[in-house]
């Protein structure tokens, strides 16, 4: 039985950010807004668990971190695995919060790896906050407030004429 995910691709992207969300960003101060991934809600998104929301580098449809961010997520030298960011979200609700965004490496049972940028830290309060579930259809977008990366979260719900409506 084919889910919301299986049809996420071949939905149209809305037009734009929210209103609502714009009006907030400005708000802050915030400039250059770029969407970062249009995404299905998987089980492992939501699970408390997991406690991270996957952002899969080839789903990812625009460049959203600096040379210099890239290079400190991927330099691994904060005595852990790997480098962390904390960043501001907004999150669907319009709540403010801190959450980590770090690159992890996935390592698949063939022995290759597949790179993907989470958000971790406080994921599951902010899942349970805004009542993401399995299956809803989430869009991250990027913006800055002098030249710092910030996150907003926005819930999407598909229409019968195939767009997205704001949740």
């Amino acid at each position: 039985m084919a889910t919301r995910c299986d049809q996420q691709y071949t939905t149209p992207l809305p037009p734009d950010l929210p209103i609502k969300f714009k009006k907030r960003i400005r708000a802050l101060g915030g400039s250059d807004i770029a969407l970062v991934i249009q995404k299905c809600l998987f089980k492992t998104d939501v699970s408390s668990g997991h406690n991270r929301l996957s952002i899969p580098f080839n789903q990812i449809r625009q460049t959203f971190l600096t040379p210099q961010e890239t290079e400190f997520l991927n330099s691994g030298d904060n005595k852990k695995k790997c480098s962390e960011m904390e960043v501001m979200l907004i999150e669907p609700s319009l709540r403010r919060s801190i959450i980590s965004l770090r690159k992890w490496e996935m390592k698949k049972a063939s022995g290759s790896a597949t790179s993907i940028y989470v958000l971790v830290g406080q994921w599951n309060s902010v899942a349970w906050r805004n009542a993401l579930r399995e299956d809803e259809t989430v869009q991250l977008w990027s913006f800055r407030i002098n030249s710092k990366l910030c996150l907003a979260l926005v819930k999407r719900k598909a229409k019968s004429n195939g767009y997205f409506v704001e949740f």
